[in-house]
């Protein structure tokens, strides 16, 4: 006989959560310690609605200001549904063949990415676990099933769904406003929502303005798009109220300190909320005079004033701190004589940078590839340098900066410091007066989402500027546009902006960021003014150090 946890269970008992918080900016790890929802549903959904009549009692949690969610089930299905609620909502189905003494389920917050994931060394052997989501329509995230089938409901801002074997249906609210990119590698693509392709395996295509991202792919399982009208059922839950954290107070939960955690009861039936609204800032401090930069400095030689009012500063990492750094190398266009000459730079960025920092590296021309993940082995790194070579296809220089994104969020298991430093002149395909295919993501979009990442950008500006000679060569103005944004670029990622007229100077160029790297603090605060109204709040950082200045960003949208 299997063990089958319902909504009607009416034993009584207490909801514990069990908030563990670590020296990283807005480490929170939350224990599920009851099953939710836990109802007997077969491994698949009942035409794609699993947990359609249950999902307003799960937990809510608040999503990052970002956006950025991660959702990772290996062991059933996912469905995730947009509605109009600025929270996350998740729900569990659990068919077991005992009666689990604690949720399989994990939720973490880190480095303004909200994590959802089922512990595989929580369940029984051939156990099913499904979840059941409901998203912002702000969201920027990614669903990752193994056999699984993954079912969306709706177009949040970017959605990533991908499943090793198992089918996914996306569902599309009217009207279209999205770029679709679906691929499966042995299944077929089938889109009801306009003219099919003609290839079975591979479906792109732009529906309105494209304003918004849905990328589905599986290596095996079917991909099916169609168009629906919004649904009245996932515009709010049931209960709208706030959730709260009963007994919460103060310096409890997620506002509890680096090295100490807290543990809260909740009555059965009531919703947890997780604070989430935590802001994290790098700065390096240089002096006026020299424009050299100040290391040494503690956390009481700072001030941090948000829209004018003193913030208490809640975590604070010296410039000795170690950093993850990511090298992003654009090679579009490169010769194998260029590329022999980006080696040598990068070979010197790996020799210059701190032992203690680990390093990533990340090529792209028409799409990104990881070289080599995050690690502190240096000969390891150096033998995959040598390994780089030319790639093909336009640039697309937006796109590769948002996979890079993700993917350090992802890697960043110690939630180190970090830094990308990207190499590139800047001539993105969808700049006007370039030839070729340009980014998915637009350039607006992708400054909001460096502006809103927790680590630091440094941008390298490659001059490849040659004189056109027809229409159909590289025009003056697109040139200028990549400088440009190349630059804004930087100021809006809190890094340094470095002109390299040629490849020569490369390696000087990256042995002068590790330099300022090694000059950057970072300290977190939470916001005084806990208001979500959208707005720009400006921040100044004062040091208590005659003829310094503090560099970094200068505010973020309380979104």
């Amino acid at each position: 006989m299997r063990w089958t946890g319902s909504s009607v269970f009416s034993l009584p008992m207490r909801i514990r959560a069990l908030f563990v918080c670590s020296r990283a900016p807005l480490s929170l790890i939350v224990w599920l310690l009851t099953i939710i929802l836990a109802v007997n549903i077969p491994g698949s959904f009942v035409q794609g609605r699993a947990f359609s009549a249950q999902a307003d009692n799960g937990i809510r949690i608040d999503l990052p200001a970002n956006g950025q969610l991660r959702v990772e089930n290996q062991f059933g299905d996912i469905e995730v549904s947009v509605w109009k609620e600025r929270d996350v909502l998740v729900a569990a189905a659990i068919d077991s063949t005992v009666k689990p003494a604690r949720s399989p389920v994990v939720i973490e917050t880190r480095q303004n990415l909200l994590s959802i994931k089922v512990a595989g060394e929580k369940i029984g052997s051939g156990d099913r676990i499904n979840l059941s989501l409901r998203v912002p329509a702000r969201t920027h995230g990614e669903i990752v099933t193994n056999d699984g089938q993954i079912v969306s409901h709706g177009q949040a801002d970017s959605l990533s769904l991908n499943s090793m074997s198992g089918r996914i249906t996306a569902q599309l609210e009217l009207p279209l406003d999205t770029d679709v990119i679906a691929q499966s590698a042995a299944g077929s693509v089938r889109s009801d929502v306009d003219a099919p392709g003609t290839d079975e395996h591979n479906y792109r295509s732009r529906l309105g303005q494209g304003q918004k991202l849905l990328h589905a792919n599986s290596r095996s399982g079917d991909i099916i798009l169609t168009a629906a009208a919004a649904a009245a059922s996932h515009d709010s839950a049931s209960d709208t109220r706030p959730p709260e954290l009963k007994g919460s107070t103060g310096s409890s939960g997620a506002g509890t300190p680096a090295g100490q955690s807290s543990t809260e009861e909740v009555d059965e039936g009531d919703v947890i909320r997780v604070d989430a609204q935590l802001v994290t800032l790098n700065l390096s401090v240089v002096d006026r005079g020299t424009n050299k930069g100040i290391v040494g400095l503690t956390q009481p030689s700072f001030k941090l004033f948000e829209n004018g009012v003193e913030q208490r500063l809640l975590q604070f990492d010296s410039s000795s701190a170690p950093f993850d750094l990511v090298l992003l190398i654009d090679l579009s266009g490169s010769t194998r004589d260029v590329v022999k000459l980006i080696r040598a730079a990068a070979r010197r960025f790996v020799d210059a940078a701190r032992p203690s920092d680990r390093i990533a590296i990340i090529t792209f021309a028409g799409q990104p590839t990881v070289v080599s993940p995050l690690t502190l082995d240096r000969e390891l790194l150096r033998q995959r340098v040598n390994a780089i070579d030319t790639l093909a296809g336009d640039t697309k220089l937006y796109d590769a900066g948002e996979f890079t994104m993700a993917e350090v969020i992802k890697e960043n298991k110690n939630s180190r410091r970090v830094a990308i430093v990207l190499m590139s002149d800047g001539l993105d395909g969808s700049i006007p007066g370039v030839q070729g295919d340009g980014s998915k993501l637009e350039y607006r979009y992708f400054l909001n989402h460096v502006r809103e990442f927790d680590g630091v950008l440094y941008t390298l500006w490659l001059n490849t500027y040659y004189e056109a000679l027809n229409d159909q060569d590289t025009q003056p103005e697109a040139f200028d546009m990549g400088y440009d944004r190349m630059k804004e670029l930087a100021d809006a990622g809190g890094g340094m902006f470095y002109e390299v007229e040629s490849l020569d100077d490369l390696a000087g160029a990256y042995e002068r960021v590790v330099a300022d790297i090694g000059t950057v603090y970072s300290m977190s605060y939470r916001p005084s003014d806990k208001t979500r109204d959208g707005k720009w709040r400006s921040i100044k950082v004062t040091v208590d150090r005659n003829n310094a200045v503090a560099r970094g960003k200068h505010g973020y949208y309380a979104k």
